[in-house]
């Protein structure tokens, strides 16, 4: 994927699909390194499963017999030098704590690494086509960051669907002017 926010379109995207009510994405930046880690509460991965993820020709989908999302993060992260780690814990074995959390770190100054690309549209798509599952954002960089936490945007809503015309695009200045104004 030629920008990493497309690698979080696609994790987070798996995460709705196994059932995540709350899905966090948290980019954190370094002088050196950017750490992704997205976090869900979906019903996560046996051990099976987990132990054969990141081979691009395992996959839970019927309508196609591979699956590149996550394969190709780990290509990318390592790359630069970097890694992923992927833990789950699956809701037959922990009914009250299963989720997935993918965890990967990239070396910034190497000349394959990927850059972010575009995470305001990446964050601003999964809002809309997923208004009734929650996501925490936060981009940390030296000390400052940009969040945005839909649970809070739906209480100050009081019932206005996230996935509304207005609401989206006010997500989007707001997204736009944080990292204007916090990560210039």
């Amino acid at each position: 994927m030629k920008e990493l926010s497309l690698n979080i379109l696609d994790i987070t995207e798996n995460s709705v699909k196994a059932g995540a009510t709350l899905t966090e994405i948290n980019v954190s930046e370094t002088e050196n390194d950017l750490i992704l880690t997205i976090t869900d509460n979906g019903h996560g991965m046996t051990s099976e499963i987990l132990d054969s993820v990141t081979n691009p020709f395992t996959t839970t989908r019927t309508t196609r017999k591979v699956g590149m999302g996550l394969p190709l993060l780990k290509l990318a992260a390592e790359q630069t030098g970097g890694e992923v780690v992927i833990t789950s814990k699956h809701e037959s074995e922990f009914p009250e704590s299963h989720g997935t959390v993918v965890k990967a770190v990239f070396h910034k100054n190497h000349i394959d690494f990927t850059p972010l690309g575009d995470v305001i549209s990446t964050i601003t798509t999964l809002i809309q086509g997923h208004p009734d599952t929650d996501f925490l954002f936060i981009h940390s960089k030296c000390g400052n960051q940009v969040a945005l936490d839909t649970r809070e945007l739906r209480e100050t809503l009081e019932g206005i669907p996230l996935n509304t015309y207005e609401v989206i695009k006010w997500i989007e200045e707001y997204l736009h002017e944080q990292y204007s104004e916090i990560l210039k």
